[in-house]
């Protein structure tokens, strides 16, 4: 046989390398998406360690989409923070199959069905996975980027795990990819995999996990994807986000052509798709007695309006779908002892007694302690220290006490009184008009100011990564951190001082708190910590005042112009701006380099001062006209209502033209909005 030349050995070995990793895609898409192996095992190692062993042998090799990326590369320094093209919304929800009911009729009252009319809306219903919200995004068919949910507008990058989880497709099944398609879904642990997870951990002396829905979280936020390649993790697709060189028509239409993709999603028998409502109800109990005996957490099911043209005339409430609801199941229940009530005192000052138990499982999860809220819950209870109790996990996470088990009650038991004073710093504790909850008044006290400085270190407001509660606490015992100001003025050498913390730990605090200065201006006010002010009121005053200067000025009369802004919270911001010690503090922060990104949204454009509303096809991107009108001062609204200035139509628009007409709202084109711009 003659000898091959150079060039055919790199040839020969090229088509090598693409027939294993077609042939191992092929078998992970049987074993993790359908269950259905074809092959042994062992010969599927055989496989893959060929084809590592082609690769570490041949460096030139196209390895993008190589199965051999699941193992894991290299560990990343922190997190990218990358902006969804569309935002990910967040769904309504109730504990009651009646209230499906409900939705079916706000949905047909919007779209002005008669109220006697037989025209019936067909519903897609599924799961409601318990998992980690993902979107992954593929261009040109390739997975070039998967995201968290983050706050909805911003995500971060966690590519680097993703690509570990085998089920999750590197390149889509398709000869004519898409030019974009953002796949949403959830990340999972099955019930199975959860628990060789913990026995595994057990027999090393390992932490063990909660539940399976945080092992998933903490894992797919792990900076090492090694990690991540060595848990058990799953995705189930079920929305979508942007795309661009493809077409859906509805919501059983998504499922459909994501499988064809090979992106897995729920089978069909765990899938309900009718014109009768009826039959969503009979499928929420279907499901519910099905729960326990799933592959993966559920705490409810998620009913969508199937067509997609409906969906669009459906539109937006606040930040949520009008045409999708989420029908959680009530929680299951268990049995313990209340040994101890302990009350704790929280960043508003309000005295919080939390219930101490004897460890008992709820839904898998451990279960040692549940808040009792305030002294009216624990009398309307009477719950006492010794008192058997029936505890559940609200919405299969936080834990309540439902009711006292009088029967096993011990004769020497006495009701439990919140103290007269505030157990950190011994001032008189005070419950304001209509108020139910007993507060400390005390700005100085210093369990206040230490959930104060928690919340203000948190992720979702300044997030300094390296500094948690563990920390805050060791700042405040040793005397290092009185206030917020006082974080950015930690030097090194008192950070040395700490327990457990060297030269390596002592950098990363301090890059973490210098990389914190740059936020936007709606995470500060949040982290501010001003009661009643949560982070979309945050987002709403950072949007109106545009600077933090002239949010410190604010007035009432212009705070309650505000939406979502009323007296009580108006009131409770003035109260906090009234303070020398919040101005001083706030200009404090400033002075030690505080930046505010500049807001997307001009206060001061050509549209300021008018809300739109955009509608049907336009010839430009619907996110390049929202963005438009937004850098121009316009404001967007989710919805056609009387307070909506001007709606922007394009082709097809639907209903939302009727109701504009209906209630008197001008209606524009897109060029006629660019001309209005200038």
């Amino acid at each position: 046989m003659p000898k091959k030349t150079p060039h055919q050995s790199i040839s020969a070995i090229s088509a090598r390398h693409a027939e294993l990793k077609t042939q191992i895609r092929h078998h992970d898409h049987l074993y993790h998406s359908k269950d259905k192996p074809e092959i042994t095992d062992f010969e599927y190692d055989k496989l893959f360690a060929e084809l590592l062993k082609l690769e570490a042998e041949n460096q030139g090799l196209d390895r993008w989409d190589s199965p051999s990326q699941r193992v894991g590369g290299d560990a990343i320094s922190v997190f990218k923070k990358v902006q969804h093209r569309k935002p990910m919304l967040s769904l309504g929800n109730s504990y009651s199959p009646e209230d499906i009911l409900d939705f079916n009729d706000r949905v047909k009252k919007f779209l002005r069905f008669e109220k006697e009319s037989t025209q019936k809306i067909e519903y897609f219903v599924e799961l409601k996975l318990d998992g980690l919200s993902m979107e992954l995004v593929y261009e040109k068919g390739a997975l070039i980027r998967a995201l968290t949910r983050g706050d909805g507008v911003v995500g971060e990058d966690v590519t680097h795990n993703i690509k570990t989880i085998k089920s999750i497709p590197l390149k889509l099944k398709t000869q004519k990819p898409p030019a974009l398609l953002e796949v949403r879904g959830e990340v999972l642990i099955y019930k199975e995999d959860f628990v060789t997870m913990n026995e595994k951990n057990e027999e090393q002396g390992l932490p063990l996990f909660a539940n399976p829905r945080n092992a998933a979280a903490g894992t797919v936020r792990q900076l090492d994807p090694k990690i991540a390649a060595s848990r058990p993790l799953k995705f189930i697709a079920y929305a979508l986000g942007e795309y661009e060189g493809i077409s859906f028509t509805s919501q059983k239409n998504i499922s459909e052509k994501f499988k064809d993709l090979g992106i897995p999603v729920l089978p069909d028998d765990l899938i309900c798709l009718t014109k009768e409502v009826d039959d969503v109800v009979s499928y929420y109990h279907q499901i519910e007695k099905k729960r326990p005996k799933l592959e993966f957490d559920i705490d409810g099911i998620v009913v969508k309006v199937n067509s997609l043209a409906l969906q669009e005339d459906l539109g937006l409430v606040a930040r949520s779908p009008r045409w999708a609801t989420a029908a959680k199941f009530k929680p299951t229940q268990a049995e313990t002892v209340i040994e101890e009530i302990q009350v704790q005192v929280g960043r508003t000052g309000a005295l919080t007694p939390v219930a101490i138990m004897a460890p008992i499982k709820v839904g898998g999860v451990t279960i040692t302690s549940a808040t009792l809220h305030n002294q009216d819950e624990i009398d309307r209870k009477d719950v006492r220290v010794g008192d058997s109790v029936v505890i559940q996990r609200a919405g299969d996470v936080i834990p309540e006490v439902v009711e006292v088990v009088l029967s096993k009650r011990l004769a020497n038991s006495k009701p439990f009184k919140l103290p007269a004073n505030c157990p950190s710093c011994g001032t008189k504790a005070v419950k304001e008009e209509e108020d139910a909850v007993l507060r400390c008044p005390n700005p100085f006290c210093k369990a206040v100011m230490v959930e104060s400085l928690k919340h203000f270190v948190a992720r979702r407001a300044m997030n300094v990564e390296k500094v948690g509660e563990r920390l805050v606490d060791a700042f405040v015992t040793e005397g290092l951190v009185e206030t917020f100001s006082d974080l950015y003025k930690l030097k090194k050498s008192q950070l040395k001082n700490l327990e457990r913390q060297g030269e390596k730990s002592v950098e990363n605090i301090l890059k973490s708190l210098e990389a914190s200065k740059k936020t936007t201006l709606a995470r500060f006010i949040y982290a501010l910590g001003i009661r009643f002010v949560g982070e979309q009121t945050a987002k709403l005053i950072a949007d109106h005042f545009g600077t933090i200067d002239a949010f410190l000025d604010a007035r009432q009369e212009e705070l309650e112009t505000i939406p979502e802004i009323g007296p009580k919270v108006s009131e409770s911001i003035l109260n906090w701006l009234k303070q020398k010690r919040s101005q001083k503090e706030v200009r404090e922060l400033v002075k030690l380099g505080i930046e505010f990104e500049k807001p997307k949204r001009s206060s001061t454009g050509s549209l300021s001062g008018n809300s739109f509303l955009v509608t049907g096809t336009l010839p430009v991107k619907r996110d390049e006209a929202q963005a438009f009108i937004e850098q121009n001062g316009g404001k967007l609204l989710s919805g056609v209502s009387s307070k909506l200035s001007y709606l922007v139509v394009g082709d097809d628009p639907g209903s939302k033209v009727d109701k504009a007409e209906s209630l008197g709202v001008a209606m524009i084109s897109w060029e006629e909005l660019q001309a209005l711009a200038k």
